[in-house]
């Protein structure tokens, strides 16, 4: 019976070993992790992994991959469901395994710390736990090789440990634990012998001595060999215990906004001509927090005020963007987002403020973009799929906000100490610089209005109330001004003459004009977008409305509003300040600048482990899991690479001349979505058609690693002559002055696919369809053809294979064609 216990235990020796080695890769990963859900996903498919290749072990070696990989289906599909139940996510199960399928690696690299263990964050750990455990169990059980059978998980462990990166402490312990594991599987004798057996005891006595002579001699070059790497590498490994790891999400592009919402500032004019637009429903909650007063027009109520019970009845500020970078030329978001789940990372409210709670449904009516609405600061979203920046404590939905979408947030909502302001100073240093920073190109009115407001006014508070109320007193509010908030436009709001549409505008030059004279004060100033709102009903474009806040020490971003009074009759900004007159600059607003994302460097593959010169382990690994998987995947990617080349051919090819022309331009769209350069659904077909040829531009200035220089940045179209000062600016990128004619794409360089000339085609189209020619319909194919496929040689050669199986524009397709 002892006997017996101890050949048992001698067999589970290295599958328990095995087991504990994989399950340690998701105790190290999990460190990242809200929750111990997705360590207790990894450690089941340790055990499930190892167990089918213990219970397999007397069927041929062919059958137990696809055993394996269907057991893995199994355990992979419970798992991405008890997700989803964990972090409340809608959808049936397919629904929810085909997006973690398509969005799971990127997802969890861009994912916030704590990342929450949901469908897309748990599918790549569990799965490659799974094929861990299958390949070293059936290289160290079924072909002997036990030490070879540890690298799977030993690779698993090394991505673990790459994959957390700088984001939790050392794991001192779980390496420690995953030396000690491995050492007591090599430690445990094969079943098979016995002590006592000699395996040369058979041998003549000369054959027996030269093969143990042979044996240690190898013994002796084996040591030799590890005491040397140990010599080499010993000090480079040493000196690397300090150092900080590499962190891999740098390498991945998080969740951008779309140019749309960059600038969101500039919507506000057009809101304001459509006041009755419905774009929210909401409903409110408060409990710990103080209710405005009903009348919006009113001023804020006094931060710190404390209130009872939860009340309902008082209106809210929502918050739809913060706005922390100026140029001179375009406020813009500036924010970082990353996946986040439905408990969003914990806010430290400033030391002199109060905290209340407000919990909001939220149903999106005809609002667009990516922007979330949101009081501020949220703690909790279900409902929708977010990603969140902390410095702003801004929200966006990455797929982009639907009519109908409903989603329910509790935030926290901070109120200053207002007894404190009075006193309170304002932070300085390289912490603020950001929102303290003032462009080169101030008109010197404009710094002259500042230090003369600043000179009357020595505590931060009192400067920035003496711009509240200066701007308050001398201008008025214009739901019909013309939109735009660079230097020129903001002087011509500040000193343009009354009657010639100066000193009027509305929210967005009041704040914008707030924030400029108060970094010129050595206040540090933002600009928030926003809805001002009732608690309940709906909220509509006239709501909408732009905001200053000043950030205070102890006390937090606090926000002004220098709109006039109602009822109040501004006076001329000519009795107390007397600029030098100037030009009014140009109406149209200036298009939003969009950062050019770099592209990830791509990150070469671990070497895998060294093949054991036994057939049945080649076999065994390579034919049965290895090849299995490649198969699949091979085949995945040729009927993408199919229906993709279908979708474009149907497109280009069939249809009448109309629907041809349309089908080309969709594949225009589809290649600056496929860039990383998406476009609104709002923009005019010109204005389409030249942020594709800056797409181009900038695409080829990151290839060479020079600059770019559009030279359509301003033309003459459909709308007039482009403004001036308000081009688009990009790091490393110039917009030029040169001029264009209509859409006919005069400033395109000559070697560019003519894509204003798709666009006239487009537009000839819409307004008469029939008209369309056969021959108009092939130039239309020829110019998307050229567009696209210099756009994609732009693009780094890891990004050009990917270009061809990229899934999106199917999805797009089939959404075009059943929109419910």
């Amino acid at each position: 019976m002892v006997t017996r216990l101890v050949r048992v235990l001698r067999a589970a020796a290295v599958p328990v070993a095995l087991i504990g080695l994989t399950a340690l890769a998701g105790v190290v990963l999990g460190r990242v992790y809200a929750g111990d859900l997705l360590t207790r996903l990894v450690i089941g498919a340790a055990v499930g992994s190892v167990l089918v290749s213990v219970a397999t072990r007397r069927l041929p070696s062919w059958l137990v991959a696809p055993l394996s990989v269907a057991a893995m289906a199994g355990w992979t599909l419970w798992s991405l469901r008890l997700a989803a139940n964990h972090a409340e996510l809608p959808g049936g199960l397919l629904e929810v395994t085909a997006d973690a399928a398509r969005n799971g690696i990127p997802r969890l690299l861009t994912a916030m710390i704590p990342v929450e263990p949901a469908p897309d964050t748990v599918l790549v750990p569990v799965v490659a736990a799974w094929l861990a455990g299958l390949a070293g169990a059936e290289v160290a059980l079924r072909a002997g090789r036990v030490l070879l059978g540890y690298l799977p998980p030993a690779g698993l462990y090394a991505a673990a440990l790459y994959a957390v990166g700088p984001n939790a402490e050392p794991a001192v312990g779980a390496t420690v634990a995953f030396v000690a594991v491995a050492a007591l599987g090599l430690a445990s004798p094969p079943s098979t012998t016995t002590a006592g057996d000699d395996p040369a005891a058979s041998l003549t006595p000369r054959v027996r001595a030269a093969v143990r002579l042979r044996l240690a001699t190898s013994a002796a070059l084996g040591v030799a060999l590890v005491v040397g790497l140990v010599a080499v590498l010993g000090p480079v490994v040493a000196g690397q215990v300090d150092g900080r790891p590499v962190d891999p999400r740098r390498y991945v592009e998080p969740p951008q906004v779309q140019t749309l919402d960059e600038n969101p500032l500039i919507r506000i004019s057009g809101w304001a001509l459509h006041p009755e637009q419905k774009l929210l429903d909401v409903s409110t909650e408060r409990s710990g927090a103080p209710v405005p007063p009903s009348d919006d027009a009113s001023p804020e109520p006094e931060p710190g005020a404390s209130s009872g019970p939860a009340d309902t009845s008082g209106g809210v500020r929502i918050r739809l963007a913060v706005l922390s970078d100026y140029d001179g030329v375009t406020w813009r978001v500036g924010a970082t987002y990353r996946n986040a789940g439905r408990i969003l990372p914990a806010a430290t409210p400033p030391r002199d403020s109060s905290v209340g709670t407000v919990r909001q449904q939220i149903t999106v009516a005809e609002l667009s973009g990516r922007l979330l609405p949101a009081v501020a600061t949220p703690q909790e979203v279900s409902g929708a799929r977010v990603a969140y920046d902390p410095a702003s404590g801004t929200l966006i939905r990455p797929e982009g906000l639907t009519p109908g979408l409903r989603y329910a947030v509790t935030s926290a909502e901070e109120h200053p100490d207002s007894n404190l302001l009075a006193t309170a100073n304002v932070p300085a240093g390289d912490e603020v610089a950001r929102v303290l920073r003032v462009a080169d190109g101030v008109p010197d009115p404009m710094r002259r209005l500042a230090a003369q407001l600043a000179e009357e006014n020595g505590a931060p508070f009192a400067r920035a109330l003496a711009i509240e109320q200066f701007l308050a007193e001398h201008y008025r509010v214009a739901a019909d001004a013309p939109s735009g908030h660079a230097y020129p436009n903001l002087s011509f709001f500040l000193f343009g003459p009354r009657n010639g549409g100066g000193q009027e505008g509305t929210s967005e030059q009041f704040a914008a004009a707030f924030a400029v004279l108060g970094r010129l004060s050595g206040l540090p100033t933002r600009v928030v977008v926003g809805f001002r709102a009732g608690g309940q009903g709906p909220v509509l474009a006239g709501d909408a409305y732009a905001w200053p806040e000043v950030l205070f020490d102890g006390l937090g971003w606090v926000s002004f509003d220098p709109l006039p009074r109602p009822k109040s009759e501004p006076r001329p900004v000519e009795e107390d300040f007397r600029p030098t007159p100037e030009d009014p600059p140009p109406s149209e607003a200036p298009a939003p600048t969009v950062e050019p994302s770099a592209s990830p460097e791509p990150v070469a593959a671990p070497d895998g482990p060294p093949s054991s010169g036994r057939p049945s382990t080649v076999v065994l690994v390579g034919a049965g899991s290895g090849g299995l998987l490649l198969l699949l995947v091979g085949a995945l990617l040729l009927t993408l690479l199919a229906m993709r080349r279908s979708l474009t051919r149907t497109r280009l090819v069939d249809g009448d001349p109309g629907q041809r022309i349309a089908g080309a331009w969709r594949e225009v769209t589809d290649a600056l979505r496929l860039a990383g350069r998406p476009v609104g659904d709002d923009l005019a077909a010109t204005e389409v058609a030249r942020h594709a040829r800056q797409a181009l531009a900038e695409a080829r200035a990151r290839a060479s690693g020079g600059n770019a220089t559009d030279s359509t940045a301003t033309g003459e179209g459909p709308t007039g002559k482009g403004a001036t000062g308000g081009g688009p600016t990009h790091s490393g990128i110039t917009g030029s002055t040169a001029t264009g004619s209509g859409t006919t794409g005069k400033g395109a360089t000559g070697d560019d696919p003519a894509v204003d000339e798709l666009a006239a085609l487009l537009n000839r189209v819409g307004f008469a369809p029939d008209a369309a020619a056969a021959d108009q319909a092939a130039r239309a194919a020829e110019v998307a053809t050229a567009y696209v496929a210099n756009l994609r040689s732009a693009r780094p050669w890891w990004r050009r294979l990917l270009w061809s199986i990229h899934p999106s524009p199917l999805h797009r397709a089939r959404q075009s064609r059943h929109p419910n």
